[in-house]
């Protein structure tokens, strides 16, 4: 596991909470956050609960992040644009709220896609953050990835909420 930390190096931001009835902080992901192409997967993303975002929040962005995939780069599982600043929980397997999108992924599907560490490359880390923003609309198109979304609410981020799921993968 790398000790890559995918907010070191931005802005600080305001904290606030984001909860999971799917998994708590720390926590394994449960098989149906897996890949489907892992025994037991289904791809299906978590449930996510969130409170007491900055005043002034107007939008969210939500991602879920794997900094210790083997590519140089991590690699990005799900990224939501738009979310309007009354939503605060999206179900498991997103039924977004009008307005809002999801971007392709780091496998160019505009979904959520779990987890599915290389066996035997040790524990990797989710890592699933809301991002309170100071704009309704950030501005990305539908197809844009989930590296220039980020690069995009980085001027924009009022707070950040953040829980760490876990996977590893025996041989």
């Amino acid at each position: 596991m790398s000790a890559n930390n995918p907010f070191a190096r931005l802005p600080e931001a305001a904290s606030f909470t984001v909860t999971s009835t799917t998994v708590r902080d720390g926590d394994t992901w449960q098989p149906a956050q897996w890949s489907s192409g892992a025994p037991g997967g289904k791809d299906l993303s978590p449930q996510l609960s969130w409170s007491g975002a900055p005043t002034g929040t107007k939008s969210y962005a939500v991602t879920v992040y794997d900094p210790d995939a083997p590519t140089g780069s991590g690699f990005w599982h799900w990224a939501i644009a738009n979310i309007p600043a009354t939503t605060t929980s999206l179900p498991e397997g997103a039924d977004l709220p009008a307005g809002a999108f999801q971007l392709p992924n780091d496998a160019r599907l505009p979904r959520y896609i779990g987890a599915a560490p290389p066996a035997g490359h040790g524990e990797h880390r989710y890592f699933v953050t809301v991002h309170a923003l100071d704009a309704d609309d950030i501005g990305v198109a539908a197809d844009a990835t989930p590296a220039l979304l980020g690069f995009t609410i980085a001027g924009h981020i009022l707070g950040r909420a953040t829980l760490v799921a876990t996977v590893e993968t025996v041989q």
